[in-house]
């Protein structure tokens, strides 16, 4: 078999396929199996009728559309993994010659997988949090280390965000009590009974009666009857430190913010080191101008969808729930996996065209390691894994994965960082260093530091 490949519009192309008649010969043979094993022929067993007599009684003709229809679709794959082509659509095929006897030749016209442009990928530059710790994080935190130790107390002022009142609280649907609390105490502003609630305690004293009507996501239309009995403020204890030494495993208040910003700056710094493949990609991705082909788009769609599905029937989530969970259409959901799908695709497209530019190639014994890595991940053996993916023929794909992979740990070390105010983050920068606690610090209360606090 002779193959050869024409580049068409946009990203199709024409493959050209010959095959020698004896070639073809064996696929006609087993065509001709094919069918003895579907007819009778009287004084023969079924598939033991010779070629000759199954010819006299049906016709070259019909075993030859058998074998053609067979074929030509091995011949065609064979060509693509030949040529190296990933098609994304199935192709359109014409046969040429060979329709009634003789060699055969076909042209499948596919649109493949797209080839696209990422020129600047040498300079990518991105913006991470900053890693710096400023005395105003260190106070920050100081200061909800404070919270924890605050008392309450009573003033004679309205209520504001912050503030605990004391309530009594009724909840009543067309004259019947849903709900009915006395002396609760509520912190204004946390927004954890419905928004109304909070808008309606804002500027209101003790002695103040409030009625309101809110929906809930229980009952739906309800109304509130509110009775604030008391406003209290929280006193924060002094930063002293006979104070750090109640609050925390140091003696002074020196040595908890020293703590302190030692702590923050490893969190800040794992937290842009976390970011750093994400944002790379981001930038790679804007590189990419072409349209991405309808087809690919299509399916990469579909197997979004299906993932969804899938994560959803094990949580024992219906579709409709999920909408309801994420205030959301369908259209919306569609729209939005479909936004991620591009993404991907052009994300994907990028880093195979950094691998070609930059020569980037996966060894025998990288592929042997990539294969020995997911083979561990999934709790298989290295030895089952290789036989079984190179049965399915999808050892190529993972060699393309694993290139892809060392083209993303190229860009990451090629990529220059700098944080919001323009400063560039030397890559080191991003790898913390271990908090220099003393013995036993470990648990001090400076240590619980969450990584979302310290986003400013």
């Amino acid at each position: 078999m002779r193959s050869s490949v024409e580049p068409l519009d946009g990203n199709r192309v024409r493959v050209s396929i010959e095959v020698e008649e004896a070639e073809f010969d064996r696929a006609m043979d087993a065509a001709f199996r094919k069918i003895a094993r579907e007819i009778r022929v009287p004084g023969f067993r079924p598939g033991k009728a010779p070629r000759r007599l199954i010819e006299a009684r049906l016709g070259p003709g019909v075993a030859r559309q058998e074998a053609l229809r067979e074929a030509l679709p091995e011949y065609y794959d064979q060509a693509c993994a030949e040529n190296d082509i990933t098609p994304i659509a199935p192709p359109e095929i014409e046969i040429t010659a060979g329709q009634d006897d003789g060699p055969v030749a076909f042209d499948a016209v596919v649109e493949v997988m797209p080839q696209v442009s990422v020129a600047g990928y040498e300079g990518l530059r991105v913006v991470l949090p900053t890693i710096e710790v400023s005395d105003a994080d260190v106070r920050a935190h100081v200061d909800r280390l404070r919270e924890q130790f605050g008392e309450l107390r009573a003033v004679s002022r309205t209520a504001r965000d912050g503030d605990h009142v004391s309530i009594d609280r009724k909840v009543t649907r067309h004259h019947e009590v849903l709900l009915a609390a006395d002396d609760e105490l509520y912190e204004v502003g946390k927004g954890t009974i419905v928004p109304e609630f909070d808008q309606e305690l804002r500027g209101k004293r003790a002695g103040d009666i409030l009625k309101f009507n809110a929906t809930t996501p229980d009952h739906g239309e309800v109304t509130f009857t509110v009775l604030v009995k008391e406003v209290q403020e929280t006193v924060l204890p002094d930063v002293t430190d006979d104070w750090a030494s109640e609050a925390s495993e140091f003696e002074t208040v020196a040595e908890l913010e020293g703590d302190i910003g030692r702590r923050l700056e490893t969190v800040k710094k794992l937290q842009a080191a976390m970011m750093v493949r994400d944002k790379v990609i981001e930038a790679l991705v804007e590189l990419v101008d072409e349209e991405m082909p309808e087809p690919l788009v299509r399916s990469e769609l579909e197997r979004r969808i299906n993932d969804l599905q899938h994560r959803l029937s094990h949580q024992d989530v219906t579709f409709q729930q999920y909408l309801q969970a994420i205030g959301g259409t369908e259209q919306d959901v569609l729209l939005g996996l479909q936004a991620e799908a591009i993404i991907a695709l052009k994300a994907d497209l990028a880093l195979q065209a950094v691998a070609e530019v930059e020569a980037i190639e996966i060894s025998d014994e990288e592929l042997e390691q990539g294969i020995a890595e997911m083979a561990e991940r999934r709790g298989e053996k290295v030895d089952a894994l290789r036989k079984r993916l190179q049965s399915g023929g999808e050892l190529p794909a993972v060699r393309s994965g694993l290139r892809k992979t060392k083209a993303m740990e190229w860009l990451v070390e090629h990529t220059e960082y700098v944080d919001e105010d323009g400063r560039v983050i030397d890559r080191s920068e991003l790898e913390p260093r271990p908090a220099e606690a003393a013995p036993g610090q470990e648990d001090s209360p400076a240590a619980a530091i969450p990584a979302e606090e310290t986003v400013q």
